[in-house]
């Protein structure tokens, strides 16, 4: 069943090309979004110790140039560092609250976690040039992680479908084989719906990483849903309160939220207990 993003309200679009030519990030396309009406100047949580130069964005930036050089599959490719801090510029919007680079950070964590525990073992020395779809291929999907949401304005739709053209843009450049690039792509459309087949290795581990935060601490739930709100301040009142209770009901009514069986036997429960616990308040 397919289902709406638990971390929206509305459909949402934007668009810019990523690219390194002549060692600088490049954008073509629609220019930078400008803050969404009530969401303030970028002081947002979500962003909060990612600024260039703290130690957050440092070490965000190792962990592109790492997976990048990796996911190239042994071939060589420009300098990864312009591609990162691109992805890094447009994770740090300042219309931004929760689909910002702690969320990133959160994503990759959880892919990290989720990876660790799959019965399949990664396939040692793969170049990315066979089908994913079956089997597990984590550089893909840390990819997927990277380009889901680089694209986001919760006034405009297509965010998806955008993000996943500027992956498909910008990685063959970085030195990224076909193959992997069209799975990342396809990781990212993925995200529209959270619904990967049963046999979607890379989809469920996308898929539970992103939806991860639905388990966190009552805190920290309630810390997540005031941020998506936050990005969402140009919608009334009551309009949200009507279109966030009917994607928790639909979320609520599907058999289960997640796919791997870590995080269906780890994160189901609390989940759930923190949707209810949303609608109910929704409803007061």
């Amino acid at each position: 069943m397919a289902t709406t993003d638990p971390h929206s309200n509305e459909p949402a679009d934007s668009s810019r090309a990523v690219s390194s030519r002549s060692g600088n990030p490049v954008r073509s396309g629609d220019p930078a979004p400008s803050a969404a009406p009530g969401t303030g100047d970028g002081t947002g949580t979500g962003t909060a110790g990612h600024a260039p130069g703290s130690v957050a964005h440092a070490a965000l930036l190792l962990r592109w140039d790492t997976l990048l050089r990796s996911a190239r599959g042994g071939t060589e490719g420009p300098d990864p560092a312009p591609y990162g801090e691109d992805l890094l510029h447009r994770w740090a919007e300042p219309h931004r609250r929760y689909h910002a680079t702690a969320h990133l950070s959160a994503v990759l964590d959880r892919v990290e976690e989720l990876t660790a525990r799959l019965d399949e073992p990664v396939p040692a020395g793969d170049t990315g040039d066979e089908p994913a779809l079956n089997r597990c291929d984590p550089d893909a999907v840390r990819l997927a992680a990277w380009f889901h949401d680089a694209v986001y304005r919760p006034d405009r739709s297509e965010n998806e479908e955008r993000s996943a053209r500027l992956a498909e843009r910008a990685l063959p450049e970085a030195g990224v084989p076909a193959r992997r690039t069209a799975e990342v792509a396809r990781l990212v459309r993925l995200t529209v719906t959270h619904d990967p087949a049963p046999d979607d290795v890379n989809g469920a581990l996308l898929c539970d990483a992103d939806l991860a935060v639905l388990a966190g601490s009552p805190e920290e739930y309630a810390h997540y849903a005031a941020e998506v709100r936050q990005e969402y301040a140009f919608v009334p009142d009551a309009a949200f309160r009507e279109g966030r209770t009917a994607v928790l009901r639909q979320l609520l009514c599907l058999p289960h939220l997640f796919r791997t069986a870590y995080a269906r036997g780890h994160w189901e429960q609390p989940a759930r207990h923190n949707l209810t616990t949303e609608l109910r308040l929704l409803a007061a």
